[in-house]
């Protein structure tokens, strides 16, 4: 029994492991843009850690006002997606585990 009790621990704590990193699935915009929109979703995903339309709303706004309007984003869970976007301003990460971000400029 005692083993039980312990592989049901050790099962239990691989289950909450999740990487608290940003992780880039897709990206095709430079370095540079990359990295302040990557800092962007991070913070706001802290901030609306239980909202995502907010995450959402404050990246499109930041985005907006730094880069210029167009700029679009989709923060949630489980969804697909086929986008047409400009060149060079497409980027698909995940955070926090299973919490998806992707941010796109359409013309």
């Amino acid at each position: 029994m005692a083993a039980e009790g312990g592989e049901a621990e050790a099962q239990q704590k691989e289950e909450t492991k999740r990487h608290t990193y940003p992780l880039v699935r897709t990206s095709d915009m430079n370095d540079e843009l990359k990295t302040e929109c990557m800092e962007l979703c991070v913070t706001a995903c802290e901030k609306f850690s239980q909202n995502n339309e907010s995450a959402a709303r404050m990246i499109k706004e930041t985005m907006d006002k730094k880069f210029g309007p167009t700029w679009q984003c989709i923060v949630g869970e489980g969804f697909g997606y086929h986008i047409e976007h400009e060149v060079k301003s497409l980027l698909y990460m995940f955070f926090g585990g299973t919490t998806a971000i992707i941010v796109w400029k359409c013309a």
